[in-house]
């Protein structure tokens, strides 16, 4: 089965659906993503890109961390 993330997901929909992303995105640099008051409020209304701009995070570096555990991502 393909995992696939849309990017207008909000990250609380992807890290329900893929828990392993929590992990994933820490290792990015989203350190706050493992509290789960965090995830539970801020969480439903961010997306990957909106958290990349936040964090001064390359969006590309992202995507391509994805894809290297599998992900497909569509934009």
């Amino acid at each position: 089965m393909s995992k696939t993330i849309h990017l207008n997901q909000t990250l609380y929909e992807i890290c329900t659906q893929y828990p392993e992303v929590v992990s994933i995105m820490q290792s990015l640099g989203f350190e706050n993503i493992s509290k789960p008051t965090m995830l539970q409020t801020v969480g439903r209304v961010m997306t990957i890109p909106k958290g990349c701009r936040v964090k001064d995070i390359p969006l590309d570096t992202v995507i391509a961390t994805f894809q290297s555990h599998g992900f497909e991502i569509k934009e």
